[in-house]
């Protein structure tokens, strides 16, 4: 079950520099932090749905790759990342 248009636009103007700003590294990875919460309770209701785990695991994995983006490029927006979105803990 994907993310609401509406909390689509509220995550992108929050984390986006401007309303329209859904490219930003924080709003792809903010977009798919709620997707990972979202997909997880799913999971947990219904374990034996491996389409949706599969899409899970792919998720994880594209947020994996933004954030070691944004580390590589810019130390600081990284870690200010990991405690905005509180990952790593």
């Amino acid at each position: 079950m994907p993310i609401s248009k509406e909390q689509k636009q509220a995550l992108i103007a929050k984390h986006g520099s401007h309303a329209k700003d859904s490219g930003k590294t924080e709003v792809q990875i903010a977009i798919l932090t709620t997707d990972i919460d979202q997909l997880t309770e799913h999971l947990k209701a219904n374990p034996k749905d491996h389409k949706s785990k599969r899409g899970l695991q792919q998720k994880v994995g594209k947020r994996k790759r933004l954030l070691k983006y944004l580390k590589d490029s810019d130390i600081t927006r990284y870690r200010e990342a990991l405690e905005k979105f509180d990952l790593r803990k």
